[in-house]
């Protein structure tokens, strides 16, 4: 570059660089992994540890066997035959005995058999027994430690301690395939008649709207029925498909004292008999009073509610309803209101007439 006045630079371009010092940036998280697999190596570590002082030295040499490939030369079996080196829990050791098991040793004697008993095993008696095997009831102890009496062939007490103790007999084949039919189905038998249970319920209760509608139906095609639709009650209960007759004010279904179902009733019942008739479940009848007590001579409202329920029962008979359908036909008085806030209420003075579920558990009362 030329200076002013014509003179050049002899010396070179000066060029100064300027670098930026950057700190280290991030590692990684390979550290991360690192340490969690030393701590997983540690945890295995201690419950190795803890495994090793919860056992003992047999436990641990059946484990050691039980991961060793079948060798000739091995001192015990490996875990190709059976595991634990063929061990089980209940052998002798630190874990649980069999001591304490009931064994039966046979005898040289015959089985002698008894009209009283299906079998009794009988072993000769044993004269090297001591003395300390004799329990103070004259009871001989056999080689488990329990104290057995002595009996002769006839099932009499041996004097000389003859013969083993009798024996209970086994069940015989029929006998247990009895005992387990009689016990809890197999969980598949059990899923499956749940199923089937569930299906014929629902079933049913399609079944019972069905009817409920029906019997709706053929009352709105009646115009001369309309103003009774509001005096019919239909429902689904726990006991199956309830039909009641309900009283208004004014609009009773049975005349003041009478047990006779009067004009309106009887439209009803027409009604409701064809639904009835194409069910095949049982049925109920029950008759229900309000509160106001009967005047008729010595008789109540239980029997005012009893008569009126075996009237309408007359009715659906002579409408198609067989007579063998009829379960039950009783009277509740007052006792069981529609309307418990106002016992004097007309809804309360009412036939309730009942279909009755076939799947229903029967009463145990």
């Amino acid at each position: 570059m030329a200076k002013k006045g014509g003179r050049r630079n002899d010396h070179g371009d000066i060029i100064i660089r300027k670098e930026e010092v950057v700190e280290g940036g991030h590692h990684g998280g390979a550290w991360k992994v690192a340490y969690a697999d030393f701590v997983t190596a540690m945890m295995a570590f201690f419950l190795l540890m803890w495994l090793l002082n919860a056992t003992t030295e047999e436990q641990r040499g059946g484990l050691a066997d039980y991961f060793t490939p079948l060798n000739a030369l091995s001192r015990n079996s490996s875990g190709s035959g059976a595991p634990f080196g063929g061990h089980t829990p209940y052998d002798q050791g630190s874990m649980v005995s069999d001591r304490g098991a009931q064994t039966v040793i046979e005898g040289k004697a015959p089985v002698v058999p008894d009209d009283n008993a299906d079998a009794k095993l009988t072993t000769p008696a044993s004269t090297t027994d001591a003395d300390d095997n004799r329990s103070p009831r004259g009871e001989r102890r056999n080689a488990t430690g329990n104290a057995t009496r002595a009996v002769d062939q006839d099932g009499e007490h041996a004097p000389g301690g003859g013969v083993a103790p009798v024996q209970a007999s086994s069940p015989s084949k029929a006998e247990f395939l009895a005992n387990a039919g009689a016990g809890t189905l197999p969980r598949a038998q059990a899923q499956q008649s749940a199923a089937a249970a569930a299906a014929a319920a629902a079933q049913e209760q399609a079944t019972f709207r069905a009817a409920a509608q029906q019997i709706r139906d053929a009352i709105a095609a009646d115009p001369s029925l309309a103003q009774l639709a509001r005096q019919l009650a239909i429902d689904i209960t726990p006991d199956g498909l309830r039909i009641q007759l309900l009283d208004e004010d004014g609009k009773p279904m049975f005349a003041s004292g009478s047990i006779e179902p009067n004009q309106r009733a009887k439209l009803l019942l027409d009604k409701i008999a064809p639904v009835l008739e194409r069910l095949t479940e049982p049925v109920s009848i029950t008759g229900h009073t309000d509160a106001a007590p009967f005047k008729g001579g010595g008789r109540s409202n239980w029997d005012l509610s009893t008569e009126r329920a075996n009237a309408t029962r007359r009715l659906l008979a002579e409408a198609g309803v067989p007579d063998g359908r009829f379960a039950e036909v009783s009277g509740r008085a007052d006792r069981e209101p529609l309307l418990p806030a106002d016992p004097l209420a007309a809804a309360n003075r009412r036939i309730a007439i009942v279909v009755r579920s076939s799947l229903k558990p029967p009463d145990k009362s």
